[in-house]
């Protein structure tokens, strides 16, 4: 989605690009399930939440997702991006999605961020009318945004649980020597978490999202089309158990290899996290629209073992139901450009966003 080739890049660079686009064999991608073998997961100390905020090509976040009391679901997230090490934005994004019997479309917002910084400590992030701010004991995040006049951001999110990333560093790595790696994928996770404060909306006024939570940090330290050609992901959350997962299958050009990483938290302890659950989506119906076989149905596996060696398995499987939304990824990019990244590499620009009541 963040690439160097424009609507106005020469026909001939075009081509030389599409020709290096070539199917490699798995070793030009080192996966951080070769270190779930020997160190399944690491609880995230301080330093792993540290910004990285690289000077060459890379796509960084950190997100939030809020699951209300009230019923609601939320998201606010920061993205700091680079293009080639010429030029850094940083936007911030919220999305809410109503209670089911409301009826009410979700509710969107976007928005450049400019006059971006970080503190001393590389934890925090600030731009104007924008902070997102760690703690000084390193368990609560605080979420500030003014950015939007449809959606303004007042929240916190407290860790219930450790955190955790797979593997000793969560980082699947791209090329053909580790140490040096050409790109990479990292995830770190706040799976259960405590979130309070509010966002107000200008058609529906203040909504409460006290309740539960998850935070991602991600990086993909490449161009992210190259990075990952489909993803997905699942989060559950109950009173007992949170439990979330993250699954992404490599382009061609680097094995169409499928990375899964997660865990099982509750308050206080990881259950268990790792590299060998398992995500399958069946029962699909081709979306005319995108031409991208939409799921119908979805089965969720985690595999893992507590820290006693005792065996873990949870598994959530059901129909999916009507989609809550379907997010165009590339919806400002000219067509063109959206054509090839999806045709050439494999991706699809589409996010298919669910709710549903698992057992």
């Amino acid at each position: 989605m963040y690439d160097d080739i424009t609507h106005n890049t020469p026909f001939k660079q075009i081509m030389n690009w599409l020709k290096q686009q070539q199917v490699r064999s798995t070793p030009y991608h080192q996966s951080v399930a070769n270190q779930a073998e020997t160190t399944p997961f690491t609880e995230l100390q301080p330093d792993h939440l540290k910004w990285l905020a690289m000077e060459s090509t890379c796509v960084e976040t950190q997100t939030f997702y809020l699951m209300a009391d009230s019923g609601h679901i939320g998201m606010a997230q920061v993205i700091y991006s680079n293009v080639a090490g010429i030029r850094t934005t940083c936007q911030f994004n919220t999305k809410i999605f109503y209670p089911s019997e409301t009826n009410t479309p979700p509710l969107w917002s976007s928005d450049a961020l400019t006059e971006h910084s970080f503190s001393s400590d590389q934890l925090s992030f600030y731009a104007d009318a924008c902070a997102l701010t760690l703690s000084p004991d390193h368990e609560t995040y605080s979420i500030k945004s003014a950015t939007n006049p449809s959606s303004i951001v007042n929240l916190k999110v407290t860790r219930s649980s450790p955190g955790f990333q797979v593997g000793s560093n969560g980082t699947s790595t791209y090329g053909t020597d580790p140490q040096y790696p050409w790109g990479s994928m990292r995830h770190a996770f706040w799976p259960r978490c405590h979130v309070e404060g509010c966002i107000i909306t200008q058609s529906e006024g203040e909504i409460d999202f006290k309740g539960r939570g998850v935070f991602i940090h991600a990086l993909q330290g490449m161009k992210p089309h190259h990075a990952a050609a489909r993803w997905t992901f699942a989060d559950f959350q109950s009173p007992s158990f949170s439990a979330i997962m993250m699954e992404f299958t490599t382009p061609p050009s680097y094995g169409n290899t499928v990375v899964n990483v997660g865990g099982i938290a509750k308050d206080g302890e990881i259950v268990c996290a790792g590299a060998k659950h398992l995500a399958t989506l069946s029962e699909g119906k081709e979306d005319l629209e995108t031409e991208w076989p939409e799921p119908g149905k979805a089965r969720f596996e985690w595999r893992g073992k507590t820290k006693e060696g005792k065996d873990v398995s949870a598994e959530l499987e059901g129909l999916l139901g009507k989609r809550l939304d379907r997010v165009d990824v590339l919806a400002n990019v000219p067509g063109f450009v959206k054509t090839l990244v999806g045709g050439v590499v494999g991706t699809r620009p589409y996010i298919y966003q669910v709710r549903v009541s698992m057992v």
